[in-house]
């Protein structure tokens, strides 16, 4: 893919993909480094682009995957890694945002009936591929598709 190709395709997405990122993270900073750390993802594998047919739900997903990741990263990550150029009380603030939506992220989960939720955890915290899943389950491919589906919008309607 050219630069031209790859400018006038994934370009016009940004404003779509932030406002992605910003509902999840809840920070207008971190939405902005997700939205350009993604850019950066997409230009290293623009080579691999070519293949893909909708760029826009291509470029969703992977922004909603991204800002999952970031919200597990700050779970884990214990304050004295955080930035020294941060001031504290952002830092509780970052800190306290991640945690409230990752409790409510996990009581969302808990209420979603056990074979959406087995399904969900082994697809985005096992980061699982649907053939791995299909596998360890013995669904098919359509029936995983649909749990899945259900569940993130079960949790989307309760979060």
């Amino acid at each position: 893919m050219t630069a031209r190709q790859f400018s006038d395709i994934y370009t016009p997405l940004s404003d779509s993909l932030y406002r992605v990122a910003y509902y999840l993270l809840e920070s207008r900073s971190d939405a902005e480094d997700a939205v350009q750390d993604l850019y950066v993802k997409l230009w290293n594998s623009r080579d691999t682009l070519d293949a893909v047919h909708n760029p826009g739900a291509y470029c969703i997903t992977l922004m909603r995957n991204l800002c999952i990741d970031r919200i597990r990263k700050a779970s884990r990550r214990p304050n004295a890694e955080l930035k020294d150029d941060v001031s504290t009380d952002e830092r509780a603030d970052d800190s306290l945002i991640y945690k409230e939506q990752l409790d409510r992220i996990r009581k969302a989960m808990e209420k979603l009936p056990k074979s959406q939720r087995t399904v969900l955890e082994m697809k985005t915290m096992q980061g699982l591929s649907y053939e791995e899943i299909q596998e360890k389950t013995g669904l098919g491919y359509t029936s995983l598709r649909v749990l899945l589906s259900n569940a993130r919008k079960a949790i989307k309607r309760q979060l």
